[in-house]
């Protein structure tokens, strides 16, 4: 029996800090070598390239680091331009999509590249940057991340200003890794809808990453999205599956609408087993232990999630998840305007 073919769009891959660390060694194309086809292999055809700020680069080298990131991302668009895009504008999705280009969209995990000057953001924008969340577990000077509980801290005074911005700007807010107390906040004072890119479901799986129904209803009631994140420790506590990663998007779309549901999907196994044991020795994890989903750990494993996604699902609401209700969202909510005009 032929698979069925569902194109897929996912909102969270950190594949870009591991080109970054691979080339550091000494890979010329690192990307070419390492990622493409395996994105090729799983149908993908929209995805959010995230950058994080490592530790060792927290403070004022993380404007610089970040830099050098984005001119990476603009090296693997020049040197494969025949297979990716950056999506700049709205009108860029379906023109790269429509011819056969895998569409990438850049965004920042955390505001420490930012740190206390809002105008970064307006030049990260004119950079090509399109979504940014305030943190990472972490705390910033724009909010708390979900690892720091004890303030009980919503935004910032700064934090509250970004989100403005980023609203002025048309660039997407994310609030997954922010407090539970600052996704309230952001509810309270953002002007355009906002998405978690890569947060599960709380009622199924226990973790502080994952997000309560009423934390998923104010994402959906914004006009947003929720995508799902398929790491194992996030999907379940003792026994991380394809069926369990479905339950998680099954009950998402039961509690806020199978529109607003998709799929962010934070795959690691790859970033810690390509980049030479570098990530693996700074945070002492073998990429064998991690508690991955054992058939589905990287982009090329997404055919083993459509035919049970579409046969618990059907095909129609499958499809939306897969990429449609991510793209549709881009599609509305990404300006076609320089920022300076708007």
């Amino acid at each position: 029996m032929v698979m069925p073919h569902l194109p897929i769009a996912d909102s969270h891959n950190d594949l870009l800090l591991g080109c970054m660390h691979r080339r550091e060694r000494g890979v010329a194309d690192p990307f070419g070598e390492d990622w493409l086809a395996g994105l090729r292999a799983g149908g993908v055809v929209f995805q959010v390239l995230p950058i994080f700020t490592e530790e060792q680069f927290i403070g004022e080298a993380a404007l610089r680091r970040t830099l050098e990131i984005i001119s990476l991302a603009r090296e693997i668009a020049d040197r494969h331009i025949d297979d990716v895009a950056i999506v700049e504008c709205a009108t860029d999705i379906d023109q790269i999509i429509d011819s056969g280009r895998i569409a990438l969209l850049i965004a920042l995990e955390g505001a420490e590249p930012i740190g206390s000057s809002l105008s970064i953001i307006e030049t990260f924008w004119n950079l090509g940057v399109r979504m940014a969340s305030l943190t990472w577990n972490r705390r910033t000077m724009m909010a708390d991340g979900i690892g720091e509980t004890d303030t009980g801290g919503r935004l910032s005074s700064l934090g509250v200003e970004a989100v403005q911005e980023m609203n002025r700007l048309g660039m997407v807010v994310d609030i997954s890794h922010l407090s539970a107390p600052g996704v309230t906040h952001l509810s309270e004072v953002a002007t355009r809808p906002f998405v978690a890119t890569h947060s599960s479901c709380r009622a199924l799986c226990d973790h502080p990453r994952n997000l309560t129904d009423d934390q998923m209803s104010l994402v959906a009631d914004s006009g947003g999205f929720v995508a799902v994140n398929a790491f194992g420790a996030f999907v379940s506590s003792s026994n991380p599956t394809v069926d369990g990663f479905i339950d998680h998007l099954e009950h998402a779309a039961a509690v806020i609408g199978g529109r607003s549901v998709a799929v962010g999907a934070d795959f690691i196994y790859d970033l810690f087993r390509m980049v030479d044991p570098v990530l693996g020795r700074q945070m002492l994890v073998d990429p064998e232990d991690l508690p991955v989903i054992a058939d589905l750990k990287a982009p090329a494993d997404y055919p083993n999630l459509v035919r049970p996604l579409i046969g618990r699902l059907g095909f129609e609401q499958a499809a939306h998840i897969a990429s449609e209700n991510m793209l549709d969202f881009f599609r509305v909510n990404l300006p076609c305007r320089p920022a300076h005009s708007q």
